[in-house]
């Protein structure tokens, strides 16, 4: 660290220290400057020095440590205020602020000395000239703290109706305060229309939008704004996280992780920032704090993870339930101490209000990955009436409605059924039914259960029944892999129960049983024996024998219903395996709508889902939304997480293939949270997250998407999602990050995913990403490190044949080089190699389209090439001759033009402006009668204009009007301008 030995030094050195993160480290510092100020003997340095100080102290945990320099500062002032300059004056008076606020913060100062302070800032502002409107801010914000609200009111109103001026804090600010006083009293949705300037981006300041974000997020929720909820949060945390100042906004985030059933990602936010437990410079932010830890550890005991261990003050582990008392006490003893000051009760009552505060929903998935700690509890059940307990006979008969229906938790109910009946005397009839349910329980492991039922259906004198409880067991042997075995099995079942139904000895029902068991089999070893035509014959046939035997007499039988619902789909399940999918997907719509038709939706989803598979896949987008959305919509309750989870990310893929990235949004969110409900968050979650930042993205919420791709990132491999996917997330990661001003961090993305794509065979994505990462690194203030990657990319662009890249990479290096120091030679290089590229690309370019393209580039180059020259004629007027330096600006200005007069009316725009810049450099080489030429010129080329469209885009109106004012704003300089 160099010594600081004069004033100039000593502003860069507190300038530098300005970019530093906020923290102790930067406080340090300022303290070491403050005493390098006071060696240099210039009372201007001080007072510099002390205002630095005072700042990053306001910007850190260690707030309190600023009254110190403030008073020393205020002593300087009134000693000898003529060693303050114009902006330390301002300064000064702007910092009143901040002191009145930072005295709140610290119950230790007494309330008398505050209104005292408060007092001294009201009559300096007066004779300073200032408006009262910053003193009746400060006079608001010290009756809301201690629960006076008609004063606060009164201050309220006061501070609305004075002037505006240059104490007035920043219209973020002011506007953040208001909203927050609104929302204190209830008024939640004025609060966020008083919000929406800030939220919206239209107001900013070093501290806005941050922190109404993080304060509307519980009206928001009350309001039941969630959507708008869910973005306020991912946008602010965003802003918050690497803000050490920002420990109230900060709470705010974990409060709203606790309200929302989001109890996992506020644990993840306190394991982020372990020294906001103990910071003390700040004691309401610290009161803040531990109140929404609180909160959130009573969310958790509530849950049932009371003993679980969580993020907590260093030195010791900490159970939730251990912390929430800790965090309690902590949170009551600092708002008792800010009450003994204020003679009030108002700071307890908010902080009990606040830690008793009730989840507003019971899950808002945020899409990035947080899985639910806990299920939420089970309300407590209500005493129970023995007498009033279903007895058995209740049981069965419930038991035998919804299996005689096919019901959902029918075997459930037959289980209920056959715990009651322990010890009880059964009928065979009785018996059969249990066994028969608990071994469909079980699948393939049930073999042996279901021809237990068997007997028992035989002693129950229902011999069709039996043979179709051994077709079941013959069945589930196929699930288990002996499919020949279960095909000899049941083709003796079979027999046997055709003749028994052809003797009168049993029903339909049980005669539909065995043959569906039998085509079940049957469609499984063609499944197995693919490309077998006989064994794909003898399936179809055994289908088609079901339908044969059942259709057109199911009558009020459910289970016949079902039966042709179901061979409609296995026919289209032998239809796709011969290859035929029109005819598959036409099957299994009808076999759908069947099991719809039959009351039995839940049974449609898996074949709506294959529906739509299949016409995606056909090129029938709409016919596959629409089994997509008819699946959600009849899966219900009983569609589990999984299912869930594909289906919404299916439909995801395909709203967003036609455009709609709102929708396909709103899906994959859902698609990740489900996935997170499934235990899948790192396999189907990550894809489902990608999507969601994808989808966000194209929407332009880049904040939201950042923090969405950041989530799913670890999450992807190039095992389990393949490389590509890994690639893309980088790349609309670097996208978000370089539209938030986050250069560096994009170009290290974009850096990240080209050295993948280098490894693949086809390189246009490398050369891309290359390229996008100099565009970022140069953005980043890292000239070689984005000359090194527009270097790569045009070597890439060269291989590949693309001029294009190549003559754009040639450019930004150019423009890269005039950075430097004697780089003017450089820039010219470069973008002499550009022109010439282009000219030699024009001679091999393979169509006419190609070659208009290569010329439009050239006369873009050329345009580029003058306003370079022209630029480092006024970075460097004594490098060359300025003079010499506008004659070769000027050449190239009108080599754009000729080339672009040379496309016609299509170029019309890119030729005026050219011609603009040449009339320009022209005036400034004194040729004032060729620059009114060029000027009038231009204004010709849009006599008349009637408003047709020309190749140069959109915007064709805004064009033509930018263009004729710059015209006639050079004609009235070259006109009004003495000779």
């Amino acid at each position: 660290m160099s010594e600081i030995t004069d004033f100039d030094a000593l502003r860069a050195a507190m300038a530098e220290n300005s970019e530093q993160p906020e923290g102790p480290a930067r406080n340090t510092r300022a303290e070491e400057l403050l005493t390098a100020a006071e060696k240099l003997n210039i009372p201007l340095a001080v007072i510099e020095a002390l205002g630095h100080q005072l700042k990053v102290y306001n910007y850190s945990s260690e707030k309190a440590k600023m009254f110190v320099p403030f008073a020393r500062l205020l002593r300087m002032w009134d000693e000898r205020p003529e060693d303050f300059d114009e902006y330390e004056t301002h300064s000064l008076h702007w910092v009143f602020k901040w002191v009145s606020a930072g005295m709140l913060d610290q119950p230790h100062i007494p309330l008398a000395s505050i209104e005292k302070w408060l007092g001294e800032m009201e009559h300096r502002y007066r004779l300073a000239g200032h408006s009262e409107r910053a003193v009746r801010s400060a006079e608001h914000s010290v009756a809301a703290h201690v629960g006076d609200v008609a004063r606060a009111e009164r201050a309220y109103t006061a501070w609305l109706a004075a002037d505006r001026d240059g104490m007035a804090d920043c219209h973020a600010c002011e506007l953040h305060g208001q909203g927050w006083w609104q929302a204190e009293q209830g008024r939640d949705a004025e609060a966020l229309e008083l919000w929406r300037p800030v939220l919206e981006g239209e107001y900013t300041c070093a501290h806005e939008p941050h922190t109404a974000l993080a304060s509307s997020l519980v009206p928001l929720l009350r309001l039941g704004r969630l959507d708008e909820a869910r973005a306020c949060h991912l946008r602010g945390f965003r802003l918050v996280r690497a803000m050490e100042s920002m420990r109230g906004a900060y709470a705010d985030h974990v409060e709203f992780c606790a309200l929302t059933g989001n109890e996992a990602r506020g644990l993840e936010l306190l394991a982020e920032r372990p020294a906001y437990f103990t910071d003390d410079g700040q004691p309401r932010s610290r009161l803040d704090f531990m109140s929404v830890v609180a909160l959130l550890m009573d969310r958790l005991t509530v849950l049932g993870l009371g003993d679980r261990q969580v993020p907590g003050p260093a030195g010791r582990e900490w159970t939730a339930r251990e912390l929430a008392a800790h965090a309690r006490g902590e949170a009551l003893a600092l708002a008792a101490r800010f009450d003994e000051r204020n003679g009030t009760a108002h700071v307890s009552e908010r902080a009990r209000a606040r830690m008793a505060r009730q989840p507003l929903v019971e899950r808002l998935p945020l899409g990035v990955r947080s899985v639910r700690s806990a299920p939420p509890p089970a309300p407590a059940a209500a005493p129970v009436d023995v007498t009033a307990q279903p007895d058995l006979p209740a049981l069965l008969a419930e038991a035998r409605r919804l299996s005689d229906h096919l019901r959902p938790n029918a075997v459930e109910a037959w289980a209920a059924a056959a715990e009651a009946a322990e010890g009880v005397e059964l009928d065979p009839r009785d018996r059969a039914e249990m066994a028969d349910h608990e071994a469909m329980a079980l699948g393939p492991e049930g073999a042996d259960l279901f021809e237990r039922a068997a007997g028992f259906y035989a002693e129950a004198g229902d011999p069709g029944e039996a043979l179709a409880a051994r077709a079941r067991g013959a069945y589930v042997r196929a699930l288990a892999g002996d499919v020949d075995g279960a095909a000899v099995a049941v083709t003796g079942l079979y027999d046997e129960v055709l003749a028994l139904y052809a003797a009168d000895g049993t029903g339909i029902r049980q005669t539909a049983s065995v043959v569906m068991s039998r085509a079940r089999i049957l469609t499984r070893r063609a499944h197995a024996a693919e490309g077998d035509g006989a064994v794909l014959a003898e399936a179809k046939a055994a289908v088609r024998e079901v339908l044969a035997l059942v259709d057109g007499r199911t009558g009020e039988d459910v289970r016949l219903a079902a039966r042709v619902a179901e061979a409609q789909t296995m026919l289209g399940e032998l239809a796709g395996l011969a290859g035929d999918l029109e005819t598959a997907a036409e099957l299994f719509a009808r076999g759908a709508s069947a099991f719809v038709a039959a009351g039995l939706p839940w049974f449609a989803v898996e074949y709506e889902a294959r529906l739509a598979s299949l016409a995606h896949h056909l090129g029938d987008v709409a016919q596959a939304e629409r089994a997509l959305r008819a699946a959600l919509e009849h899966g219900g309750q009983q569609l589990e997480a999984p299912g869930r989870a594909q289906l919404h990310l299916q439909l995801a893929e395909v709203v967003g293939g036609r455009g709609d990235a709102v929708e396909a949004a709103e899906h994959a969110l859902e698609a990740a949270h489900w996935a997170d409900e499934a235990g899948e968050s790192a396999t189907l979650g990550a894809w489902a997250r990608q999507q969601l930042g994808g989808f966000l993205l194209r929407q332009g919420r880049w904040a939201e998407a950042a923090e969405v791709l950041e989530a799913a990132l670890p999450d992807l491999t190039a095992e389990t999602h393949g490389d590509g996917a890994v690639v893309q997330t980088q790349w609309w990661l670097g996208d978000c990050l370089s539209e938030l001003g986050e250069h560096r961090a994009a170009a290290e993305r974009r850096l990240q995913a080209a050295e993948i794509a280098r490894h693949w065979p086809e390189q246009h994505d490398h050369a891309t990403l290359a390229h996008l990462a100099g565009e970022s690194l140069g953005q980043a203030g890292l000239p070689a490190e984005a000359d090194r990657a527009y270097a790569r990319a045009g070597d890439l662009w060269r291989a590949l044949g693309n001029t294009h890249g190549l003559i754009r990479s040639l450019r930004a290096r150019a423009w890269l080089a005039l950075r430097a120091e004697d780089g003017l030679d450089e820039a010219r290089g470069l973008m002499a190699d550009a022109v010439r590229e282009c000219e030699a690309a024009q001679e091999g370019a393979p169509d006419e389209e190609s070659r208009q393209q290569l010329i439009a580039e050239l006369g873009h180059t050329h345009g580029q090439f003058g306003d370079l020259l022209t630029r480092s004629a006024v970075e460097d007027a004594e490098g060359a001759s300025v003079r010499d330096l506008f004659e070769e600006a000027l050449t190239q200005v009108v080599g754009a033009v000729k080339v672009f007069a040379s496309l016609g009316d299509g170029a019309l725009h890119s030729r005026t402006g050219a011609e603009l810049a040449a009339g320009r450099l022209e005036a400034d080489l004194d040729r004032r009668a060729d620059a009114v030429a060029r000027a009038r010129g231009v204004l010709a080329a849009y006599e008349g204009y009637d408003g047709a469209v020309t190749g140069d885009g959109g915007g064709e109106a805004e064009a033509v009007r930018a263009r004729r004012a710059e015209a006639e704003q050079l004609l009235r300089l070259l006109t009004e301008r003495p000779d």
